[in-house]
């Protein structure tokens, strides 16, 4: 289960970051997440915030889907 520590959630927003309460996403593991980004885009997808890297083990992003839905994508760095 994911728990945000920071920062603290907000009021209802018609664009929700994606940390809101109540808010449901899916993570998907990929191999590749520059190529699934570019993959996605002209989809519909948008990213939210940046792109990030994790320590030494995970990029990760969100992204918005074109019906507004939340999805995360994690690349395992090897």
């Amino acid at each position: 289960m994911t728990e945000y520590q920071s920062p603290p959630a907000r009021d209802a927003d018609p664009n929700p970051p994606a940390n809101t309460l109540g808010m449901h996403r899916i993570m998907f593991a990929v191999e590749n997440i520059d190529a699934t980004l570019a993959r996605l885009r002209p989809h519909g997808a948008e990213l939210l915030g940046d792109l990030v890297q994790y320590e030494n083990s995970y990029r990760l992003c969100y992204l918005r889907g074109p019906a507004g839905i939340l999805i995360a994508l994690a690349e395992q760095i090897e």
